[in-house]
């Protein structure tokens, strides 16, 4: 009897409760905080995905690693470019990174703007932010999701379909050149966004300067069409200096993933490569001593301790590529050094903190691209002063580390005097300029390694690798799109080619 006394008293203050806040309901149970919701800025969306777009740890694990700038010899969950192995759980983090932390927010805020034509800014900011993430997921995989890509919430398209790499970028190119040519003085000022706080001439600057890469990208596979594009970013007028640097900024709130990463359970794991460290010795590169420490003496990872931490260039050594933790004892013993934890590594206090920024698009790339527009003749200008300018931004670009990292003024001159272009082989030499610029973005230095074929790198002769040609080509399909999405996905594969490391994306022909 008691127990039924409970129930109904328990059944008596629930409806007494609902009647009391029941002409508040709808207030109580909207979301204030949704950024889907009407109550919400828009720009906060763009804002979202703008932080989104640094890069994840699978670019240290493969896209690095395949441009041998940095390498590490274990196994187990750092497999990758180190042996040449297919590892989903790996390739797919760019993937989930891009799709869930960019293209969510990008596609649901345009679906917002659609009607919303005094935020046409804001719009065109989002089309370009969208265009750089897909850029970085097509050359990544080649044939993805695009077109209804971030349509989950608008439209409730939750198995999207994959579209060809060649309709992405010429759909791309078309969406870009809208965005560019719309933005207005007349329309909403977009000052609360967080990468050039609303400064039109800025993002004008940016998507020019896309197309610029997204141009470049087509030399082998259409160059009419790559041609026209260059020329047309060129018109409209590119990045100018380092201050219109694309990049995400982070500080002790929000970290960069890859300074998190290195700073870590990793942080003894990855080492710069013989082949990085010995160009840049090798060409008295003063980025060096910026970029790289060595634990002189380490036995351990617990011996890489300040005390014995150089940045000396002259102290430095790569690790070589092609070695396991076992197989690379022999080279350790040759070399005089106690143990592996005793290569150089990027200098995790300096290069590769938890707050360092993370550079996407620069005026140093983009000098360097048009180096290589220019010695086409696509371009006016001569293409040593690109050249020379290209390596002086990326050169200038180092301070943004901190003031260890910096290079002195007359440093730079020194270098830049002592590398010019020499008119045989330009487009290395540019090439391989644009490779040690992109140290950090792997994407873009994994994706312009395979469109120009610069620097000449050995193959990594790991043995027992799932590649049967030089390099790997692409990254293979997350495990979960397979098990999900497996119909458009295999459409796409049969499309596109087997889904493996072997299959090349659209514009990488032989």
């Amino acid at each position: 009897m008691k127990d039924n006394k409970k129930i109904i008293a328990t059944m008596l203050m629930v409806v007494f409760l609902f009647i009391g806040c029941e002409k508040d309901f709808d207030e109580i149970n909207t979301n204030s905080v949704d950024p889907t919701s009407e109550s919400v800025d828009p720009a906060f969306l763009l804002n979202n995905a703008i932080i989104g777009l640094s890069f994840s740890n699978g670019q240290v694990i493969y896209d690095m690693g395949i441009v041998q700038q940095m390498v590490t010899p274990n196994s187990g969950i750092l497999t990758g470019a180190n042996y040449n192995q297919d590892n989903r759980s790996a390739t797919e983090l760019q993937w989930t990174d891009y799709y869930e932390n960019v293209i969510k927010h990008t596609g649901d805020l345009i679906a917002q703007l659609a009607d919303k034509p005094e935020r046409s800014n804001l719009l065109h900011m989002a089309t370009i932010i969208q265009s750089y993430a897909f850029m970085v997921l097509t050359d990544t995989y080649g044939d993805v999701p695009y077109s209804e890509a971030g349509k989950g919430f608008s439209d409730q398209i939750v198995l999207p379909k994959y579209d060809s790499q060649e309709f992405i970028y010429t759909d791309m190119i078309a969406q870009l050149k809208v965005a560019v040519e719309g933005f207005s003085d007349a329309a909403e000022d977009e000052d609360g966004e967080v990468m050039y706080a609303g400064n039109l001439d800025q993002w004008r600057k940016l998507g020019y300067s896309l197309l610029l890469r997204i141009g470049m990208r087509l030399v082998k596979v259409d160059a009419q069409l790559a041609q026209e594009t260059v020329q047309y970013a060129f018109n409209g007028g590119v990045l100018e200096s380092n201050d219109d640097n694309f990049v995400v900024r982070h500080d002790n709130n929000f970290n960069n993933p890859i300074g998190s990463y290195l700073n870590g359970s990793e942080a003894n794991n990855f080492y710069l490569t013989g082949y990085f460290v010995d160009y840049l010795s090798s060409n008295s590169d003063p980025r060096l001593a910026s970029i790289a420490v060595r634990y002189v003496g380490a036995a351990s990872g617990a011996e890489q301790t300040e005390d014995n931490a150089s940045t000396d260039p002259a102290d430095q050594i790569g690790m070589p590529v092609g070695y396991d933790n076992v197989s690379i004892d022999p080279v350790v013993a040759d070399l005089g050094l106690e143990s592996f934890y005793a290569f150089s590594q990027v200098d995790r206090s300096r290069m590769v903190t938890i707050s360092s920024p993370q550079f996407l698009l620069t005026y140093s790339q983009t000098q360097l691209l048009l180096a290589e527009a220019a010695e086409r003749g696509w371009v006016t200008g001569d293409p040593q002063d690109y050249f020379e300018a290209g390596i002086r931004a990326n050169m200038e670009q180092m301070a943004a580390y901190g003031t260890d990292t910096a290079i002195d003024a007359a440093d730079i001159d020194t270098y830049v005097a002592a590398n010019t272009l020499d008119g045989t082989n330009n487009l290395e030499l540019i090439n391989t300029q644009y490779w040690v610029s992109s140290f950090l973005n792997g994407p873009e230095a994994y994706a312009n390694f395979r469109r120009s074929g610069f620097p000449d790198l050995s193959p990594n002769t790991y043995p027992g690798q799932d590649i049967t040609g030089d390099f790997i080509n692409r990254l293979t399909y997350p495990n979960a799109e397979i098990a999900v999405n497996g119909a458009n996905l295999n459409e796409a594969v049969s499309r596109m080619g087997p889904d493996n490391l072997d299959t090349r994306v659209w514009w990488d022909q032989e």
